[in-house]
């Protein structure tokens, strides 16, 4: 297991951990959380806890998280 936070696609600034949030998954219907992150730019973004592979997504609800 990793433990370097990953840089903020948008501005390049390290992220922090924000927490996780239990989210719906559309393509298999499951309950899965999502890991989520922000950086100093106030950018929010989450993945899959499950899935570290695939890329970071735009948190479509960054309000909620701040």
């Amino acid at each position: 297991m990793t433990h370097h936070a990953p840089a903020c696609p948008d501005c390049g600034l390290p992220m922090e951990s924000g927490g996780l949030v239990l989210s719906g998954r559309d393509d298999d219907g499951r309950r899965a959380c999502r890991s989520l992150w922000r950086c100093a730019g106030r950018h929010v973004w989450w993945g899959w806890a499950d899935r570290p592979e695939e890329p970071l997504e735009v948190c479509p609800v960054p309000q909620l998280f701040r």
